[in-house]
């Protein structure tokens, strides 16, 4: 995937419209806390990889128009609350049993 301008704005659609589906969801399921949704870590990810691509749209591209610089900016601090994204009982899943992860993941 070249690195553009017109990616990277399929790929923030794509994190907001993720974002808005996750909402509905956890809605639907009784308003769940967004937190609590199983797909937040994805979600993670997801923002994740359109900060980098932004970060390197940046890199690349000097002559960026102020508003998606301002975008990028806008992701790069959305992800920076998201970034040490732990659980509720603050154990890493990788330390977690089954049952743990099942009671946290909503299973």
């Amino acid at each position: 995937m070249a690195i553009s301008v017109q990616n990277f704005i399929k790929l923030a659609n794509y994190y907001n419209q993720t974002a808005m589906m996750m909402s509905a969801i956890c809605v639907q399921k009784g308003g769940i806390a967004m937190e609590n949704y199983v797909g937040r870590f994805y979600a993670a990810d997801v923002l994740e990889y359109v900060v980098e691509y932004g970060r390197r749209l940046m890199g690349t591209n000097k002559a960026l128009s102020p508003d998606i610089v301002a975008l990028i900016n806008r992701f790069a601090a959305q992800f920076e609350h998201l970034r040490h994204l732990t659980t509720p009982t603050q154990k890493p899943i990788h330390e977690m049993t089954l049952a743990e992860f099942e009671k946290i993941m909503n299973i």
